[in-house]
């Protein structure tokens, strides 16, 4: 146990050290995958490296095909690449996390409506989400208040 030297009385951070301690790491490692997913996939919107096939339904190629004809992807794919490389860097992870949550929440959305079956690497990115959200959950403690104090 240790003891803190100015007091000689058992310091508390020690003893909640050992349950913070797994979530921190799980945490850690949901961050580096997620920051690698999208920076991953933030690279090939623009290098295509990953090749895909097109979709099987047709009003998913036609969305595809619009949002690439109107350069309106290469937004998305700057956001992912972005959002990927401040997770990877461990810098303004709260600005990284509210970038991908729209991410996130279209990608979801696109495939629950529009191809079900390819629906599993957006609930990991969603679980993976979660994750790093709930270690930085404080810095969005004002944003998710009812009434926030007044500011000035």
């Amino acid at each position: 146990m240790r003891f803190s030297l100015r007091t000689f009385k058992p310091c508390k951070r020690t003893l909640s050290k050992s349950k913070e301690e797994p979530m921190k790491t799980v945490s850690v490692i949901a961050r580096y995958l997620l920051g690698l997913m999208f920076t991953v996939f933030g690279l090939n919107g623009f290098l295509n490296f990953i090749h895909q096939p097109p979709p099987a339904n047709p009003l998913a190629l036609q969305f595809f095909i619009s949002i690439s004809a109107s350069h309106f992807a290469a937004f998305f794919f700057a956001v992912q690449l972005l959002a990927g490389l401040l997770l990877l860097s461990g810098f303004y992870v709260p600005l990284a996390l509210t970038l991908l949550a729209a991410e996130i929440y279209n990608i979801l959305a696109f495939h629950l409506t529009l191809a079900p079956a390819s629906i599993a690497p957006a609930l990991l990115a969603a679980v993976l989400w979660v994750l790093v959200f709930l270690q930085y959950r404080s810095s969005f403690k004002d944003v998710l208040a009812a009434k926030p104090g007044a500011q000035g």
